[in-house]
């Protein structure tokens, strides 16, 4: 993964500071001991259930997703029916171009948020405000990966329904999005697309009854609770193993 980041920075799609968040992410991934575990998939299922029966969702990326998980986003647009939209933070036309293309290699068929941001979201100044009027604005649910907790209170603001991708349960991030996945992106992508392939057989009536009976406030203290037991099992195996 590092790696794949280093060479995307040369590239010009992931920029120096997402190569400092990803570090604060791999701290957490080492928490939950490198993999997915229950509550996020709870929380895959339940945002898989809110994109399929959403009627216009979008899947927001930035450089890091880009970089990380470009081959399956365009998989799980085409099986959640949803559009894909740039959305950066350190904007340039051209860095945003050539995450839309990279895109377009891995199969996307259409791209939003590189001509024509247009709109504005809302609160918020900074050129990541600046969303497709047919995209992340026009959205009723939104799925952001390594995001920033200011636009997710944004977009909360404006009515829509939130999934996040965070590997830090206590980031604003985290705590404000309606539905929060804790897991890797590198995980949790190709996952999120095996579920969608799979729940969208379901009666709608289905996947309403998976997102009325989901939690997030109690999935994150799942998560919470989980690291706790876990580092107090890796403690204890210090001192007597």
């Amino acid at each position: 993964m590092r790696e794949r980041l280093v060479e995307a920075f040369r590239e010009g799609i992931v920029v120096p500071q997402g190569l400092i968040a990803h570090g604060r992410g791999e701290c957490f991934d080492y928490l939950i001991g490198e993999e997915t575990i229950g509550p996020a998939v709870e929380a895959i299922r339940a945002a898989v259930a809110a994109l399929l029966t959403a009627r216009h969702p979008v899947i927001s990326v930035n450089g890091n997703t880009a970089a990380l998980a470009a081959e399956h986003i365009p998989r799980l647009a085409e099986a959640t029916g949803a559009l894909i939209e740039v959305n950066l933070f350190y904007r340039t036309r051209e860095r945003a171009e050539k995450i839309a293309e990279l895109l377009r290699r891995h199969g996307a068929r259409r791209v939003l948020g590189v001509d024509d941001a247009t709109a504005r979201i809302p609160g918020l100044e900074h050129p990541r405000g600046m969303v497709s009027p047919e995209g992340i604005y026009k959205a009723d649910v939104v799925l952001l990966a390594l995001e920033d907790g200011d636009r997710t209170e944004a977009l909360r603001r404006m009515g829509k329904l939130v999934i996040a991708i965070d590997l830090n349960p206590l980031s604003r991030t985290a705590q404000k999005a309606d539905i929060t996945i804790v897991d890797n992106v590198v995980r949790a992508m190709p996952l999120l697309v095996k579920t969608a392939e799979e729940m969208r057989k379901w009666p709608r009536e289905k996947l309403l009854e998976v997102l009325e009976g989901y939690d997030n406030r109690r999935v994150l203290a799942e998560v919470i609770r989980y690291i706790g037991e876990r580092l107090n099992r890796l403690a204890e195996s210090l001192l007597h193993g």
